[in-house]
């Protein structure tokens, strides 16, 4: 049976599953689904629509599922879906969806098992995925897409329709401009390639013959003079091929990560691609507000 603190407000369209609890001071809005064993400890703020699987946990404070702070959003029915068993520390805010076209489908998406600390934004239009750790104060602009296993450390941000690759991590305070490949870490205001996350990967079982092979390919990627263009980083894939290590499905992974890039990406960014902005209606978003 749900627990509710009479302090608290539930809209009667509000959805609860199983043993939820609700502490004071905390608002669910119409349109807001809670799964089975949520727990809500006091001064949340849900909108919806939202939907939230098992076992999440927010703090105090957090607000999740409000409109998008985009000026192409018009008010439609756009969604946040949340996964199961994430927590939601202090100040936490996470935004709906924008917009319905050929690159989005109006959903902001939070996986399964992730913990979001405190203070951190996750902005409209977002896919983070599973077992996500994202530091104090991590700022995470529209349509980025995080893979998952990342590690984000505090108070860096991420440009808008990055994608972080698995396994990845996010040294504190990085300017994340461009796409992160996969299984490396990334640091500092000009995002530079410090080499595998070799701790990170041995925490998730990934064998040490798939390391030394992922190092092996990281320093022809990145150990070289003449830097990353994207000439260098071709003339280093093919050598990646020509040498065996793609044999590896975790090096076959980088580099299928990395061509992709070099193929379609605008500005370093894969899902710059998909594009398609259209012109903000200014006036009208300020008579909303």
């Amino acid at each position: 049976m749900s627990e509710i603190h009479p302090k608290a407000y539930v809209d009667p369209a509000a959805e609860l599953g199983r043993n939820v609890r609700i502490g004071p001071f905390c608002h669910v809005g119409p349109g807001v689904r809670l799964g089975d064993g949520c727990e809500l400890i006091s001064h949340v703020t849900l909108l919806g629509p939202s939907v939230f699987g098992a076992g999440n946990v927010i703090y105090p404070h957090a607000t999740l599922g409000a409109a998008p702070q985009d000026l192409k959003y018009k008010g439609g029915p756009t969604q946040l879906l949340v996964g199961e068993g994430n927590v939601f520390r202090e100040n936490v805010t996470v935004h709906r969806g924008t917009e319905v076209d050929r690159r989005s489908n109006g959903v902001t998406r939070i996986g399964d098992r992730n913990l979001l600390m405190v203070g951190v934004h996750v902005a409209h239009d977002c896919d983070i995925g599973d077992h996500v750790v994202l530091a104090n104060q991590v700022q995470i602009a529209g349509h980025v897409r995080i893979e998952d296993c990342v590690n984000v450390g505090g108070v860096a941000a991420m440009h808008h329709f990055v994608t972080v690759g698995r396994n990845a991590f996010v040294g504190g305070m990085t300017r994340v401009s461009h796409d992160v490949p996969p299984y490396m870490k990334v640091v500092g205001y000009e995002q530079e390639v410090r080499g595998v996350n070799a701790e990170g990967l041995r925490r998730w079982h990934i064998g040490e013959d798939s390391i030394v092979a992922l190092k092996r390919a990281a320093r022809l990627l990145y150990a070289r003079r003449g830097g990353r263009s994207p000439g260098r980083t071709l003339e280093a894939l093919r050598e990646i091929e020509s040498n065996g290590l793609i044999h590896d499905e975790h090096v076959r992974y980088l580099t299928s990560f990395l061509k992709r890039k070099l193929e379609v990406g605008v500005f370093g960014r894969v899902r710059e691609h998909d594009r398609s902005d259209c012109d903000a209606d200014r006036a009208g978003f300020y008579e909303r507000a």
